[in-house]
């Protein structure tokens, strides 16, 4: 079993009220979950951190019955369960991302769906890095195609826009997924948008540095990093964002300890 560390810390509201994080960790004999409720697009909704949670257990459940099961299909299944189970519809539910890593005695396994990413470190060809991301919902926003919630709906699990965990069980076959040798990952790191922004956006470190200093002063000093840089911006005049501070979930599985 590798050493696992994990940092976690809440946000605040749209509306700038502290709240319970929407950003769940789940460890497990050979595997670790980490996702990240969405803001619902509708206040008549379920708040995406109770559909995360819901999806993290069965997520959880289900690799445990079957560790060898290839992820998708757990993810697919979990998806259709808890839809099933809470009368969700597709377009009309709230969502969550997804990252899995799951580790064997001959490799190690990652999936990706929606902006949280996983970052392994070790010897990959000619680099020592290999970045997991979904990078379809920053590239949308970037490029002005999520200006309103009728945006987000509808480009929401579309071939035209971005895939999340939701209602379509679908969406598992979409994910990003790398699969590595064992022998060649040495760390890996699992982050949700609230730590992996202090690297895409605020540029305050790269992952290797930040993989440094969570090694050094622990993972929770990573998260510190963000938080001061967001609370040297207030207002979100030099890095515009919905929340002025975002849920923040950072796990650092290290498989040389």
């Amino acid at each position: 079993m590798p050493d696992i560390a994990i940092a976690e810390r809440a946000g605040v509201g749209a509306d700038g009220a502290d709240r319970p994080t929407e950003d769940h960790v789940v460890v497990l004999d050979n595997a670790v979950l980490l996702l990240d409720g969405a803001t619902s697009p509708h206040p008549d909704l379920p708040p995406g951190g109770w559909y995360a949670g819901l999806l993290a257990g069965r997520l959880a459940a289900g690799l445990h019955a079957e560790p060898d099961a290839d992820l998708a299909d757990v993810l697919a299944a979990s998806i259709a369960d808890v839809a099933a189970e809470h009368g969700l519809r597709p377009g009309n539910a709230p969502s969550s991302t997804v990252a899995m890593l799951r580790w064997q005695p001959d490799e190690v396994e990652a999936l990706v769906l929606a902006d949280s990413p996983i970052v392994a470190f070790g010897r990959f060809g000619d680099t020592k890095l290999d970045v997991v991301s979904d990078d379809r919902l920053v590239t949308l926003r970037d490029g002005g195609k999520l200006q309103t919630g009728a945006d987000v709906r509808r480009r929401r699990n579309a071939d035209d826009g971005f895939w999340v965990a939701e209602a379509d069980p679908g969406a598992a076959a979409k994910a990003v997924r790398r699969t590595w040798p064992r022998t060649t990952v040495d760390v890996a790191l699992l982050a949700s948008d609230g730590v992996a922004i202090g690297v895409d956006e605020y540029h305050l470190f790269d992952w290797p540095e930040a993989l440094r200093l969570a090694r050094s002063d622990g993972p929770d000093a990573v998260l510190d990093a963000v938080r001061t840089a967001e609370k040297q911006d207030p207002d979100g005049t030099r890095w515009p964002r919905a929340k002025r501070h975002d849920d923040q979930a950072l796990v650092v599985v290290d498989f040389t300890a």
